[in-house]
């Protein structure tokens, strides 16, 4: 038995409109986000698939009149790039809700955590870094920009 027009129009409705939701749930984290002391913000956007995130905006951008550098890099070679600009999140992959196997730096001691985000609410995006396994780390809030 072959399936009516109308049968194919609506499957196809239903495809559409659950791809799109889905799509729609993976960009939920893109945007502005107050760090968790509201010193910084920090940018998320969407790059050949994946999730990434800079640094935007700091409370205090400069010392002593020149900009704040990423003076505790374990990389030599980098100690001298500015934060503001900085690239923060990298390499998140929306899977189930979560956006995981991404990694975030920390400027403050110079390491690179692997990290996972989600969503508690449409303004409190939950942010976790951890070495090894996700059972061991930190996990801090961020707040969307209005």
């Amino acid at each position: 038995m072959k399936p009516s027009l109308t049968q194919l129009l609506t499957f196809s409705l239903l495809f559409f409109a659950s791809y799109t939701t889905i799509a729609q749930d993976a960009d939920a984290i893109v945007g502005e986000w107050y760090t968790t002391e509201k010193d910084a913000k920090v940018e998320i956007y969407k790059e050949n698939g994946k999730y990434n995130g800079k640094i935007t905006w700091l409370e205090q951008p400069t010392e002593n009149g020149k900009p704040i550098l990423d003076a505790n890099n374990s990389d030599k070679s980098k100690r001298d790039r500015k934060i503001l600009g900085m690239e923060l999140l990298e390499g998140f992959e929306f899977k189930d809700g979560t956006w995981e196997n991404g990694t975030i730096y920390d400027p403050t001691n110079g390491k690179t955590y692997s990290c996972t985000l989600k969503k508690k609410n449409d303004k409190t995006l939950e942010v976790r870094g951890y070495i090894g396994i996700s059972l061991v780390g930190r996990t801090v809030e961020w707040t969307k920009v209005k």
